[in-house]
């Protein structure tokens, strides 16, 4: 007896003393950032003007290859949203003188992996292999990229599986708000596509695009890894020197450009747009804005560099929503647990940006959720960072991007992004001290002049936050559809 009660008082007295050590510790200061220096960017053209990029990396006998394509979504037309992302896909669907089933058994058997895909400002094909093997990789990624037989059995194929990836998507309140927000807040469309866009997609279509965009002069071959610049140049040589520049094509009349207007950055918010999506599990809260001021870079006399508001940008990102310390998740996860997780982030544009937060909630507590984001915004423009937030913030930006970097794929899409917004080469050794430079003046001041003004975009059961909405926005109207009755085509971009 007496055994237990001295157990039960020790544990006791260990709780109390855990406790106070608790109380009374301090939060670790972070560590000063670890520099990072990029090996050099060897740069060659051959004489169909297609840029060959290499970055030597001797650790591992590993090779990454990035076929970078200046022209994703971007060069696509409302009518023919998803055109860009089919194109991409089908490339690895069958050759004039290889099937699918083939490209990717004979990528196998090199025990590599080769794959394609379209974004927004560009597109891709890549490939990852042994370096001992890179030879007879890179005949199969040549001949994917230039010899593409695009079936007409596979773009049937294709179409069917964004048609069923679409029927499903369009019922989740995350994605329908994001599709939403393309047009109506950003002035653009979705690029994965709509129903009907994916629907009017014919062969020539693909063809058209793929000969219009598809040019050596208009593309970027990136070789990171255990290769010499020597060898990459002859590779490229002999894989991709027969690559012909075609005559240039009419000019395209089918871009989507911004939506032209100016907030006057007097309002925290512009509109308010719910799409009722009825028994609807969660609801989806959106804050979306778009920067048309200004973008990813700053173009003058042929030179181009990044903006002056992109590193100010990233560090206020970090802040409002780039993690699970980012205040979005602390408040609205971490202390009410409203959410499984709350975040922001920018889609970047060459001379524009796309910002926007996303979080899931309950319908019952969309307004409350809708008035803390909403607020989080506000204090980062009427208030400064303290530096024991902004210093850790910046940290969690140079340490992503350093060990982005310790892959072949990852350095191969650093250099990528570079390439694709026409920057020097140099950038990559300036960004960590770009980063580490931006002051918490410089973050309230872009938080001020560009996040004001957007619009809130909820996506759920309507019926049962629409009272709560009303109560916590009694000023505001609201921009109400149906989510079956949703026509893009028919949202008011202004």
């Amino acid at each position: 007896m007496k055994n237990s009660k001295f157990k039960l008082v020790a544990a006791f007295g260990i709780l109390l003393f855990a406790i106070l050590i608790g109380i009374n510790a301090q939060e670790p200061t972070p560590s000063a950032p670890k520099s990072v220096r990029m090996p050099a960017v060897t740069e060659k053209k051959l004489q169909n003007e297609l840029t060959v990029a290499v970055v030597e990396r001797k650790n591992v006998p590993l090779v990454t290859v990035q076929l970078l394509i200046r022209g994703g979504a971007d060069s696509e037309g409302f009518a023919k949203a998803g055109l860009a992302n089919m194109t991409a896909g089908l490339l690895t669907k069958g050759t004039t003188t290889r099937s699918a089933t083939q490209i990717a058994q004979q990528m196998e058997f090199l025990g590599g992996s080769i794959g394609s895909s379209a974004g927004w400002n560009n597109s891709a094909v890549s490939i990852n292999v042994m370096s001992d093997k890179l030879d007879q990789a890179l005949a199969i990624m040549a001949d994917v990229v230039l010899n593409p037989k695009f079936a007409p059995k596979e773009i049937d194929l294709l179409k069917a599986q964004i048609q069923d990836g679409l029927s499903y998507s369009l019922k989740q309140p995350g994605f329908l708000a994001n599709y939403v927000a393309s047009v109506y807040s950003f002035g653009e469309h979705p690029s994965g596509g709509t129903p009907d866009s994916i629907k009017s997609i014919q062969r020539t279509d693909i063809l058209n695009f793929k000969r219009e965009n598809y040019l050596p002069n208009n593309s970027v071959l990136i070789f990171t890894g255990d290769i010499t610049a020597e060898k990459a140049t002859a590779l490229a040589k002999k894989f991709f020197g027969s690559w012909k520049i075609p005559p240039p094509p009419k000019a395209s009349t089918t871009r989507l450009g911004k939506p032209m207007f100016f907030n006057t950055g007097t309002p925290l918010f512009r509109r308010m747009l719910v799409v009722d999506l009825p028994n609807a599990g969660q609801a989806s809260v959106n804050y979306t804005k778009s920067v048309i001021e200004s973008g990813r870079v700053r173009c003058a006399s042929g030179k181009c560099e990044s903006s002056e508001i992109f590193y100010p940008a990233k560090v206020m990102n970090s802040v409002l929503g780039g993690g699970y310390s980012s205040r979005l998740n602390q408040e609205i996860r971490i202390k009410r647990g409203l959410s499984y997780g709350a975040g922001s982030d920018f889609g970047w544009r060459g001379t524009s940006a796309n910002f926007g937060t996303r979080t899931q909630t309950k319908n019952e507590s969309a307004a409350e959720v809708a008035e803390l984001v909403l607020a989080e915004i506000k204090k980062l423009a009427e208030s400064n960072l303290a530096e024991n937030e902004l210093n850790p913030r910046k940290l969690v930006i140079t340490g992503d991007f350093g060990r982005d970097l310790e892959t072949n794929g990852g350095l191969a899409e650093a250099v990528s992004a570079i390439y694709g917004y026409f920057l020097s080469t140099n950038e990559l050794n300036t960004f960590m001290p770009a980063v580490q430079s931006v002051t918490a003046d410089q973050v309230q001041k872009f938080s001020n002049e560009y996040l004001m003004g957007g619009d809130l975009i909820i996506v759920g059961d309507y019926a049962k936050f629409k009272d709560d909405l009303a109560k916590r926005f009694p000023q505001f109207k609201v921009t109400l559809i149906t989510a079956e009755k949703l026509d893009l085509m028919k949202l008011d971009g202004n």
